[in-house]
């Protein structure tokens, strides 16, 4: 009895792992939302929020995770950022340091500024977590539009993401 569940608990979790890896979240339209919201890291996401803000898709840009030695002015030349587009539309949020901080700081940035539609800019390994903890953070309707950065994870990125997923889903389930 006991080697048969270990068993179907390995085919549950390999199962869930090869859902996770082969069905990566993919990048999405250019359908409108009042905001968009950057979460720093691997390459791409800042373009693909200013390149979206630049066409008009969004009203206002967050780039959560900024560091706090980063000034306003280096990341416009980073990004080549017109100082009148940096002023008007272009929040660095610098509070957070992970996922869930990620997550905490969007849903006060939304609710302040009143929002009702967000989209959330990640790579695509990461995109089912931080979709998973910003739904856990927002007060009232807002709709979440994932747009998922296309990369290349490794094995190891993947199981690692996988089981950070996994916890975070377990501990939402306990309250945490």
């Amino acid at each position: 009895m006991t080697r048969r569940l270990i068993a179907l608990m390995l085919l549950v979790w390999a199962l869930g792992f090869a859902w996770f890896a082969l069905l990566l979240p993919q990048p999405r339209g250019d359908e409108p939302t009042e905001a968009i919201v950057v979460l720093t890291g691997s390459a791409g996401r800042i373009d693909r929020g200013l390149a979206l803000l630049r066409r008009k898709q969004s009203e206002k840009l967050l780039v959560s995770g900024v560091d706090r030695d980063v000034r306003r002015g280096e990341f416009a030349a980073a990004y080549d950022v017109p100082q009148e587009l940096m002023d008007c539309c272009v929040t660095l949020g610098r509070e957070a340091i992970d996922t869930r901080s990620n997550a905490v700081e969007t849903s006060q940035w939304l609710a302040r500024n009143k929002y009702r539609s967000v989209r959330i800019i990640t790579a695509d390994w990461h995109m089912r977590r931080a979709r998973y903890e910003l739904s856990r953070q927002i007060e009232g309707p807002v709709t979440i539009v994932p747009d998922a950065v296309r990369s290349n994870p490794s094995l190891m990125v993947l199981l690692r993401e996988y089981h950070k997923y996994l916890l975070r889903r377990a501990a939402g389930l306990l309250g945490v």
